[in-house]
């Protein structure tokens, strides 16, 4: 392969003077926990309406916010919860730790989102919660979802960790009547370092989350009244700072990335052998957290000489997500009672898919249109000497 130069990608978390003057209005505010400062109250609010949801919840991390979410939904021993088969391993755990057991089902292979016929094979009379992940922004099948779970008490927790500000059919993530769950990772499309929020429909759940995110404490307690079994998931106001400050540029980046993709997603797509992921017109809104594309047919360890190849040349390629179910961490406790063959085998896409996919971190979506050539040409010379 002959050398080429490595393309100038910007850089990520971004930051201007916008995140210094929040940092140093938490700072000056005298007060660096919610409970005393306006940071995480003023964020909240600002993400709620951004999302077009009655009420967010800003907590720790990503993890968290998904387990809250669960156990607000009643979710705990005796209960199921239905995940897809591909995702990061969090979407799994957050169920696990509640003492719920997780049925991993399979995804489209091409949208890389949950299948809702496998989804509804998968329900019992224990499920309480469906899963959707929403993968590298792109919306699941949520009137599929929707329709499937009408009536019976089974409830949707959206996993949109990848999914700030996308949207489904003109409304937004809070617009669709269900608990959403997002991530502030150091790699997210918006980012503290870590954090996360959670998005609830209805005050009641709200309170109960506000509940257990602080330690089962009221907000007015002066005297140990712990109400509810909880733990310390409070976000502290310097990161809400930050956030607040991060959702000033998140639109425009967008934009960007969606239209980057367009171009990149052709050029990948001119590529033998490689298929890029595909789309959903529903998902009319895709902030595209990751640049995604297939290897059909090739093995895992095939992939992998691949995306070290990628990486040396300068480009930021990783391994797609391993099945939950191929995972040690997964087994350990709240697994379904069956063994890992029998869940690989009703699950052929997140098997193909986990040895033979590649992702680009979505800043390589914020470059300029040559980076982009570059970036493609980078691509097709490393698959072809694959």
């Amino acid at each position: 392969m002959s050398p080429r130069p490595a393309p100038a990608l910007p850089e990520w978390p971004q930051f201007d003077d916008t995140e210094r003057q929040a940092l140093e209005r938490a700072l000056n505010q005298g007060q660096w926990w919610r409970m005393g400062g306006k940071e995480v109250d003023s964020f909240e609010r600002e993400f709620a309406e951004y999302h077009g949801a009655p009420h967010a919840l800003a907590v720790t991390n990503g993890t968290h916010a998904l387990e809250l979410a669960l156990q607000a939904m009643g979710v705990g021993p005796g209960t199921e919860v239905i995940v897809p088969a591909f995702t990061f391993i969090s979407s799994s755990q957050a169920a696990q730790r509640l003492g719920a057991v997780t049925v991993p089902v399979d995804v489209d292979p091409d949208t890389y989102c949950i299948d809702v016929a496998a989804a509804a094979a998968a329900i019992t009379p224990r499920t309480r919660v469906i899963m959707p992940v929403h993968m590298a922004g792109l919306m699941a099948d949520m009137d599929g979802l929707e329709k499937l779970v009408a009536d019976s008490g089974i409830q949707i927790l959206q996993d949109a960790a990848h999914a700030h500000g996308a949207r489904w059919q003109g409304k937004r993530v809070g617009e669709l009547g269900s608990v959403a769950a997002f991530s502030f990772q150091n790699g997210k499309l918006m980012t503290a370092g870590e954090g996360g929020a959670v998005l609830f429909p209805d005050e009641e759940m709200y309170e109960e989350a506000f509940l257990r995110h602080s330690c089962g404490r009221p907000r007015t307690d002066r005297r140990y009244h712990h109400q509810v079994a909880g733990s310390n998931m409070r976000m502290n106001e310097f990161s809400a700072a930050v956030l607040r400050a991060q959702m000033t540029r998140l639109d425009d980046q967008i934009a960007l990335r969606e239209k980057s993709w367009r171009s990149l997603s052709a050029l990948l797509a001119q590529i033998p052998g490689v298929r890029p992921q595909g789309d959903d017109p529903r998902a009319d809104r895709n902030p595209h957290y990751m640049a995604m594309f297939r290897l059909p047919g090739w093995t895992e360890e095939r992939r992998n000489l691949l995306v070290d190849r990628l990486v040396a040349a300068g480009v930021p390629a990783f391994a797609a997500f391993r099945a939950i179910y191929r995972t040690a961490a997964f087994w350990e406790t709240g697994a379904p009672a069956e063994s890992i063959n029998a869940v690989a085998k009703r699950c052929p896409n997140t098997e193909a898919i986990s040895q033979d996919c590649v992702w680009l971190h979505h800043r390589t979506l914020l470059a300029s249109g040559q980076d982009l050539n570059d970036v493609a040409a980078i691509v097709a010379e490393s698959v072809a000497a694959g």
